[in-house]
């Protein structure tokens, strides 16, 4: 290497030149690409594509230009990156889907809300719409700053005029480094009205300007969710709101139900939606659509979805919400560019600063004008010299023999400038008729007006401000149009219980996860060994595991097998009627797809007095504080930690004194006292219940109050009620001893309950049959007995779930829903 090579090269420290070069990039990035300027809502490639376009006349009083000639302007003289990004940022400010005010009007195909892409420019034509015009009026007046370009052979503006707020007419999206903006658009005489009102009442609160800017308003109308998060993002700078599509359930001459979409949220593919929607029926996470048309034309959006003729419209579009682009949240940060630095603002301060904007513009504009102004009447003050003295003035050209020594004559006789001196000499000698001086007098008259006029501006704020006030009312009436996104007051997503009737309710759950509620009069009590009425509709291979009856304000906490809970209002679960067979509980619970409901319990409060008892499959139980389960997220919570291959069959609430039995499938049962177990944390493990053989398991667990009795039900239908007593007091862990005979006759023990005399029992069978009857009715035996038939089933149909409901006016309490798996 030669010396002169060695020279030019200096070490560096590698970490920090790293460090230094990648915050000169971050701060590019912040600044001169990926955040809106407060004063005029724009990004440098937005500012420059109106520029170039107001400087090559594309504007919109003429005739439309290619997209390439634009795009070419663009990159070649002030934006130098890649012509897509250029082209496609011109496409957005032309969609009337994504823009609430266009900023250009486009000619051909520029894209459509199902995601399709804009036809190549070169075949597309577009010019400046209307209200970008006002965006850029008065640039030429001095009224904001320009900077080189990045050659440095052209000037382009730091800030464009913006005559309009389109920092929050348009809002504004983008993504920094460290940092990201969301803005979203508003209506454009709310936003002027907000401000006119802060031009007149500097002092106002965000609530007032609030009572002028209800919230924000999408090119895609739609529906807002609320107002909190609309006020917390006003308030602070940084929210969330709830979008919704607009949504019409209609009643055809049929009978059948349609559920008809006409606005979407923003930002939402229509296209991608009904996508959605057609996968989740395909994949039977929903259930209940019939038909799915897209029947969008020229007119409007019009999505169609059919509704089955069994399934509740309301339940399906709740679900639709819930796992679908049907509803959306947007998160709103208000993060703009203040004096080439990022900040959050909130309401106040991004109306501030365009209001102080805008003053600086009128200001500028003013002296702009006043300096004009006052350079003309000093040229016609010349003039008015001259044409008093014309002959004399004549006399001194006509002697002169350069034009320089007239101009030195009439500076020197007559005590005028060089600039009047040369209007002087530049004088046609029309200008010498009497009319013509009439004219230059006039004009002067109007110029001293003028400019006492313009003085007066410059030396009073409020006229000024009269002024931005005048013109944004101008633009108001030229340019605003209706409201298009409602905001609704008390959505689905804050529920006012005290609207929602408080009664007691049969929840029904089968196999694969078909979940419904019905009024609990629903069934009428019938006598041992009726045949039933058919409870409900299933699909083949489903049937009826889990029924239990609570209230609609009551909690329902579910439990599965993988030890999880989750937790829902009583509300929440959807009423059907009794043929229907329910919708799958994933569409109201984020359960995993290997997990399934195996136990659940309804709860009226999160006490710490209570505690729950858990039992597994292999004998494992524990106990926990009800308290430690009072915030279970959405996704769910751990309720137990199980051991391998073991699962989570039932749960019981009790006061933490009780007496608890397990029975099994192979017909033994163990009883202890419940503070054998001692309290455990929420996702502790569990000690042993029952010692079980490798081919026995446990069934059911009941918690022992006075006069009950234990009632077991074998898979045949087979069941009895046994006393209590007849059970021995024994230590958690054991044995255990025979509760049931165990024959061919009678099957393996499906459920285990506490009961008392005035309980009513529920059968229900796998193939969808219930029956309700007393368990007064059902015989007294011992333990070493194979019991009565209790219902009446065909040989393929088995016993399914059991449960008690206490007959006694009171709101129904649940008892066990643990159900035979085949």
């Amino acid at each position: 290497m030669s010396e002169s090579e060695q020279s030019r090269i200096k070490p560096v420290n590698i970490s920090q030149e790293m460090r230094t070069s990648y915050l000169d990039y971050a701060m590019s990035v912040i600044v001169s690409r990926a955040l809106p300027d407060v004063r005029d809502g724009l990004k440098p490639v937005h500012r420059r594509i109106l520029y170039a376009m107001n400087e090559l006349g594309i504007t919109a009083d003429k005739s439309y230009k290619k997209s390439a000639r634009i795009v070419g302007e663009v990159i070649g003289k002030y934006h130098p990156h890649g012509d897509v990004a250029v082209y496609d940022t011109m496409v957005r400010m032309a969609q009337d889907f994504s823009y609430r005010y266009e900023l250009v009007n486009g000619h051909g195909n520029f894209g459509s809300i199902d995601g399709d892409a804009a036809a190549a420019m070169r075949y597309t034509e577009a010019k400046m719409s209307k209200i970008s015009m006002e965006m850029v009026r008065d640039i030429k007046k001095d009224t904001i700053d320009f900077q080189d370009n990045y050659d440095g052979n052209e000037r382009e503006p730091l800030v464009l005029p913006a005559k309009f707020p389109n920092l929050l007419v348009n809002g504004a999206s983008g993504i920094a480094v460290g940092m990201a903006t969301n803005i979203p658009p508003h209506q454009l005489g709310e936003v002027i009205d907000s401000i006119l009102a802060l031009s007149k009442n500097p002092d106002m609160e965000i609530s007032d300007l609030m009572e002028y800017i209800p919230g924000p308003d999408f090119p895609t109308a739609g529906l807002i969710l609320g107002r909190e998060g609309i006020r917390k993002a006003y308030y602070t700078g940084r929210g969330s709101i709830y979008l919704r599509a607009k949504v019409d359930i209609q009643e055809e001459k049929n009978g059948k139900e349609t559920i008809v979409v006409t606005e979407l949220p923003y930002q939402v593919n229509k296209a991608k939606l009904v996508e959605k929607i057609a996968e989740l029926v395909r994949d039977k996470k929903i259930e209940g659509i019939s038909d799915l048309r897209d029947e969008s034309d020229r007119d409007g959006l019009r999505v169609v979805i059919e509704v089955r003729r069994d399934t509740n419209a309301n339940v399906l579009l709740n679900n639709l919400y819930k796992h679908t682009a049907l509803q959306t949240s947007y998160g709103i940060n208000l993060l703009a560019l203040v004096n080439g630095q990022p900040k959050v603002l909130n309401l106040k301060e991004c109306l501030e600063n365009y209001l102080e904007h805008q003053k600086n513009v009128i200001i500028r504009r003013t002296q702009y004008d006043l300096n004009k102004a006052e350079a003309r009447a000093h040229i016609l003050e010349g003039l008015r010299i001259a044409l008093d003295h014309i002959d004399a003035i004549i006399q001194l050209i006509r002697n002169s023999k350069t034009t320089d020594i007239a101009r030195d004559g009439l500076m020197t006789n007559y005590d005028l400038s060089h600039e009047q001196a040369q209007a002087i000499l530049d004088m046609r000698l029309q200008r010498l008729t009497g009319l013509e001086r009439d004219k230059i007098e006039q004009e002067y008259q109007e110029l001293i007006e003028l400019i006492a006029e313009l003085k007066a501006i410059l030396a009073d704020e409020e006229k000024v401000l009269e002024i931005i006030r005048d013109e944004l009312t101008e633009i108001k009436e030229k340019y605003n149009d209706e409201r298009r996104t409602e905001i609704t007051v008390g959505s689905d997503l804050i529920e006012d219980e005290d609207l929602i009737p408080r009664e007691n309710i049969v929840m029904t759950l089968t196999h694969n996860g078909y979940v419904k509620r019905m009024p609990l009069d629903t069934y009428k009590s019938q006598n041992r060994g009726g045949r039933g009425i058919q409870g409900m509709g299933t699909n083949e291979n489903d049937f009826v595991e889990q029924l239990f009856t609570t209230n609609t304000h009551h909690y329902v906490l579910f439990f599965t097998n993988k030890g999880k809970v989750y937790k829902l209002k009583g509300y929440e679960i959807p009423e059907l009627g009794r043929t229907a067979k329910g919708i799958p509980i994933i569409n109201l619970v984020q359960i995993e797809k290997d997990e399934h409901i195996t136990a659940v319990f309804p709860v009226e409060a999160f006490t710490d007095d209570n505690h729950l008892i858990f039992m597994t499959k292999h004998g494992i139980t524990k106990r926990s504080r009800l308290s430690a389960f009072s915030n279970i997220r959405k996704g769910g919570l751990i309720a137990i930690s199980l051991r391998e291959d073991d699962e989570l069959i039932d749960v019981s609430l009790t006061d933490g004194q009780k007496e608890v039995i397990v029975g099994t499938k192979k017909g033994l049962a163990i009883r202890f006292v419940e503070s054998d177990v001692r309290s455990m944390g929420r996702s502790a493990t569990g000690v042993k219940a029952i010692t079980l053989d490798d081919d026995d398991d446990v069934v059911g667990m009941g918690t022992i109050e006075d006069n009950q009795e234990i009632l077991i039900v074998t898979n045949k239908g087979f069941g009895k009620r046994t006393d209590i007593n007849d059970y021995r007091l024994q230590t958690r862990g054991g044995k255990g001893i025979k509760t049931c005979n165990i024959t061919e006759k009678n099957g393996d023990m499906i459920a285990l309950k506490t009961v008392s005399e005035d309980d009513d029992l529920m059968i229900i069978t796998t193939s969808g049959i219930i029956i309700r009857t007393a368990v007064s009715g059902i015989s007294r035996m011992g333990r070493n007995t194979v019991g009565v038939k209790l219902i009446k089933m065909g040989d393929e149909d088995h016993v399914a779930t059991i449960t008690r409901i206490k007959d006694d006016g009171e709101a129904p309490e649940l008892i066990d829903t643990e159900g035979y798996e085949e």
